[in-house]
């Protein structure tokens, strides 16, 4: 949904006539997409702490270990919502960031998200895992 939400912010969907697709009219809608993406924000932000928080309670104690495709995924992730993060912020009455400033966020932030969308296809696609299991003996096996 962030995704689909995050296009839906620039004018493609009306552009290239998929909001024209019976069903997908409000993909058109910037104010719709605009609270959609926001709101799946939050619940991304709140699924990503509780991820971080198990793994840091929890997972090192079943011996679970990042592996470094894992790591890229978490270091896009977190530009991701740094950058998301400021572009909310830049929103406020109050916050003048200079236009030179908000092209680099969102150049930025949809540069991170490409970034994050090819690294989980690569993944997906040589069936690697972010995370690996590790046994007493430490020979490692994929994380199921």
């Amino acid at each position: 949904m962030l995704t689909l939400t995050g296009f839906g912010q620039m004018p493609i969907f009306k552009r290239y006539y998929i909001a024209d697709i019976p069903g997908f009219w409000w993909l058109a809608e910037f104010y719709i997409t605009h609270y959609l993406h926001y709101l799946s924000a939050a619940v991304f932000l709140v699924l990503s702490a509780y991820a971080i928080v198990d793994y840091f309670l929890s997972g090192k104690k079943r011996g679970v270990k990042i592996t470094t495709s894992g790591y890229v995924k978490a270091l896009t992730l977190s530009g991701i919502i740094v950058k998301g993060i400021l572009l909310v912020i830049k929103n406020f009455e109050g916050y003048l960031f200079s236009p030179g400033i908000i092209s680099l966020l969102d150049i930025a932030h949809l540069g991170l998200v490409m970034v994050l969308l090819a690294a989980s296809l690569l993944t997906l696609v040589l069936k690697k895992n972010g995370l690996i299991k590790t046994s007493r003996n430490n020979s490692s096996s994929t994380f199921e």
